[in-house]
C-alpha cells in the first residue's frame, strides 16, 4: 500500500509533515510518498535527522512537485493552473493508481475541487462531504459535513446520512449506527428551512435506505455516546467542530494551570495523574486524525490546516486503516444498489 502525503500543505508544512511521516513509518506497513519540492524535503530531513529519507526507511519516498497551492489561492484557479503543485500531483497519482490514499492539510476548497474534478464523485452522490471523527462518551462521533459544503439542500443531508451509515458500518462494525440531525431543538418543527425540510426527508426515506435516523440532536447531546453520527451543512458543521476543538484546548489549559497553581495543588494532583492523563487523551481530537472526504471514488483525507507532527502521525495511521477497511469500494457498491433500486 502507498500513502500519498502532500508534504507542502498546511500551516506547519513541510516541517510537521516530515516529522509526522518519520514518526508514523515504523508504526505502519505502508510506503509513505512525500509529494513536494524535493530539494526542500531532503534538506529538512538532513536538518532534523542528519540523513536522507531513504537512509531512514525504504518506505519513505519523495515525489518531486515544483509548485504549492497556498491557503489564499482561489481553489478552481489553483487546481487548473498549478498542474505541478503537490496537491494536483497527488490527485493524479491517486487517480492513476500510483497510490492508495491521498492526505493533505492544504487549501480545503482546492482539495474539494481536486477530489471532485480529478478523482471524481461516486455515482449517486451530489456532493462529497468531510466526515470528521470526534471523541464521545465511551465511543466516537462522526460529524458530516464539517466544512466542505457551506450551502446545502435537504437531499445533500440525506446523502450525508447514508454515507455516514455505510462508513460506520464498514469501518467501525456498527451494524445500525444512530444518525441524528444537528438542530437547535429536538422537536420536529424546530430549526430553519433546511433543517425542517431535511427532517421530513430523512423521516420519509430512512427506512427505505436503511438509515437509523433518530431525529433532531442538540449540540449538548451530541457527545452522550448514544449518537454515532450527526449530519448538518458544512457551515454549521465547521463552526461546531472548531468550537469543540477550542473548548477542549480551554479545558486542558485551565486544568493544567489550576493543578500547578501552588505546591499544595501539585501534591494533591500527583496521585490523580493517571486519571488526568486518561481524561486529556479522551478529549484530544488529535488522536482521531483528519477528516475523510466521503463521496469520491478514491480515499482522500483532509488533515487540519494547523496540523502538527502528532496530528499528521495519527492521520497517516488512520489513512492506512481507511484503505484496509475498503470503505470507499464498499460505499460505491452500496450506492450502486441504491441507484438500481431507484430505477
Amino acid at each position: 500500500m502507498k500513502i500519498l502525503l502532500d508534504a507542502m500543505g498546511g500551516d506547519n508544512a513541510p516541517d510537521a509533515t516530515i516529522k509526522g511521516a518519520y514518526k508514523a513509518v515504523n508504526q505502519i506497513k505502508s510506503e509513505i510518498v512525500l509529494i513536494g519540492k524535493e530539494e526542500i524535503i531532503r534538506s529538512k530531513f538532513k536538518e532534523f535527522y542528519g540523513k536522507g529519507p531513504e537512509e531512514i526507511s525504504d518506505r519513505l519516498v519523495i515525489k518531486n512537485a515544483t509548485e504549492t497551492i497556498e491557503m489564499e489561492d482561489i481553489p478552481t484557479m489553483a487546481i487548473k493552473h498549478k498542474k505541478d503543485s503537490s496537491m494536483v500531483v497527488g490527485f493524479k497519482m491517486l487517480k492513476e493508481a500510483e497510490g492508495d490514499v491521498f492526505i493533505s492539510a492544504g487549501n480545503s476548497g482546492a482539495l474539494l475541487t481536486g477530489a471532485t474534478l480529478l478523482v471524481g464523485r461516486i455515482k449517486g452522490i451530489d456532493r462529497p462531504a468531510l466526515g470528521g471523527i470526534l471523541p464521545a462518551y465511551h465511543s466516537q462521533l462522526l460529524l458530516m459535513d464539517c466544512g466542505a459544503n457551506t450551502n446545502c439542500k435537504p437531499i445533500n443531508l440525506l446523502q450525508f446520512a447514508l454515507m455516514s451509515t455505510i462508513y460506520l458500518r464498514n469501518t467501525f462494525g456498527i451494524e445500525k449506527p444512530t444518525i441524528g440531525l444537528l438542530n437547535i431543538g429536538t422537536e420536529e418543527t424546530k430549526g430553519n428551512d433546511l433543517t425542517k425540510e431535511s427532517y421530513l426527508l430523512l423521516k420519509e426515506k430512512s427506512e427505505e435506505l436503511g438509515i437509523n435516523f433518530v431525529g433532531n440532536v442538540e449540540g449538548r447531546d451530541a457527545f452522550s455516546g448514544e449518537i454515532d453520527a450527526i449530519v448538518t451543512d458544512g457551515f454549521t458543521g465547521n463552526i461546531f467542530l472548531k468550537s469543540v476543538e477550542g473548548l477542549g484546548k480551554f479545558v486542558k489549559k485551565s486544568l493544567t494551570e489550576n493543578l500547578k497553581k501552588n505546591l499544595f495543588t501539585t501534591l494533591c494532583a500527583t496521585p490523580s495523574l493517571p486519571a488526568i492523563k486518561g481524561f486529556a487523551k479522551s478529549v484530544d481530537y488529535k488522536s482521531y486524525g483528519g477528516a475523510l472526504f466521503l463521496g469520491v471514488k478514491k480515499p482522500v483525507v483532509k488533515a487540519h490546516g494547523s496540523s502538527d507532527e502528532i496530528l499528521f502521525e495519527f492521520t497517516i495511521k488512520q489513512a492506512e486503516k481507511f484503505v484496509e477497511n475498503k470503505a470507499v469500494s464498499r460505499m460505491i457498491e452500496e450506492f450502486e444498489k441504491v441507484n438500481k433500486e431507484e430505477k
